[in-house]
């Protein structure tokens, strides 16, 4: 290796599909790479997000691809299913990409935990890294809660991936909040190769000094309509000097954005995206949102309570078991997607709002700087 002439490189391959949670964890390492002299190339597989992946950071846009609801298949970006010419172009792009950097360090984002519409290419990635030489440190990284497999077998698959080409799992959470066995029933065969690094979430944000008393998010939109909807109906049971802010997310539907407009009341501001959204939530006597990854992550870093609608839709887990540890811990008012309506949500405001303001949480949050310490420290111990 030669690290210690020049950068280490990093090869950081993201596939977001329906959401832009997965993009914004991987921006952040990214940028935390960066700040400790990493040279960072993010390969991006997705829809493109205004603002992602940040300053500092080589992009490397594969030809994008999303899915429904239901991940039941990828189409481009006109709707167009993907075939196989589409598939073998952006593996081309894509290898081509990782022979020009050679990369000390490749790191896969949720697979092989995940992602297993794009095995097209990341297998032959894969088969690429171990026939370069030299071989670069392999790492998945995962967030601390995984979507439990519906499909037999698929655990053992992960299990045979990780075992034959990645030297390191980089779980993403604190292992005193959610530890990969709890959701990986196969975790301990790769026991020796998992790291925690504490969740990746931001700094502390300063209040915001446009102050709403509740907002309402819904991450990047896609599947948010009918949290939000709830929300702007039951805001009607409760005082008007109450300020709201509704942020939709960039993918809400138009029809739903429209929709939700005409239903504002005079104390209710609709945005489509904020980027202080943090700031927002620091200065904010509730949050109404879904339980991603992200969300709760910035929720955390503040004293605002939390009233959560963990999104369930086709058999997903990872938000309602987040949402349900942090019920467990007096942290949040939960309310199932599938019961959503203006009485149930103004049920779980009124209780939501009686909780105490959430101190300090002991749970490790600079999961970020920590992927930079830990990788520093491999890279250190290859000969």
């Amino acid at each position: 290796m030669t690290t210690t002439n020049r950068q280490p490189r990093v090869f950081f391959y993201v596939q977001h599909l329906l959401g832009i949670g997965h993009l914004a964890r991987a921006s952040r390492i990214a940028a935390a790479l960066v700040e400790d002299g990493f040279a960072v190339t993010l390969v991006t597989g997705g829809m493109p997000v205004k603002g992602f992946p940040g300053p500092g950071i080589d992009h490397v846009e594969l030809p994008p691809v999303a899915t429904g609801v239901e991940f039941a298949g990828l189409a481009q970006a006109d709707g167009t299913p993907v075939d196989k010419a589409f598939e073998e172009a952006r593996t081309k792009m894509l290898l081509d990409a990782f022979h020009r950097i050679k990369p000390d360090v490749v790191i896969t984002e949720a697979f092989p935990f995940g992602r297993r519409q794009v095995r097209f290419e990341l297998l032959p990635l894969l088969e690429a890294i171990e026939a370069a030489e030299p071989r670069p440190v392999v790492c998945a990284s995962v967030r601390d809660i995984l979507q439990e497999n519906r499909k037999p077998g698929r655990d053992r698959e992960t299990v045979d991936l990780v075992q034959n080409h990645f030297d390191h799992v980089l779980v993403h959470g604190d292992p005193t909040f959610a530890r990969i066995e709890n959701t990986f029933p196969l975790a301990d065969e790769i026991a020796d190769r998992v790291i925690y690094t504490g969740m990746v979430a931001p700094p502390a944000p300063k209040p915001s000094e446009e102050r709403y008393d509740i907002v309402v998010s819904a991450g990047g939109g896609v599947v948010g309509a009918a949290l939000m909807q709830a929300a702007v109906a039951a805001s009607a049971d409760f005082d008007r000097t109450l300020k709201w802010c509704v942020i939709t997310g960039p993918n809400l539907p138009q029809a739903d954005f429209d929709s939700l407009a005409s239903s504002t009341a005079e104390n209710m501001t609709l945005f489509r995206f904020r980027p202080d959204f943090p700031n927002l939530l620091a200065s904010a006597s509730l949050s109404i949102s879904q339980a991603g990854y992200n969300t709760v992550g910035d929720l955390l870093q503040t004293s605002c309570r939390l009233l959560l609608v963990p999104f369930a839709t086709g058999g997903e887990t990872e938000q309602t078991e987040r949402a349900e540890k942090l019920k467990a811990m007096g942290l949040a008012v939960v309310v199932e997607e599938a019961s959503l309506s203006k009485d149930s949500m103004s049920a779980a405001i009124t209780e939501a709002l009686q909780l105490p303001p959430p101190s300090s949480v002991d749970i490790r949050m600079d999961g970020a700087r920590e992927t930079a310490r830990i990788l520093r420290g491999l890279l250190a111990e290859r000969p």
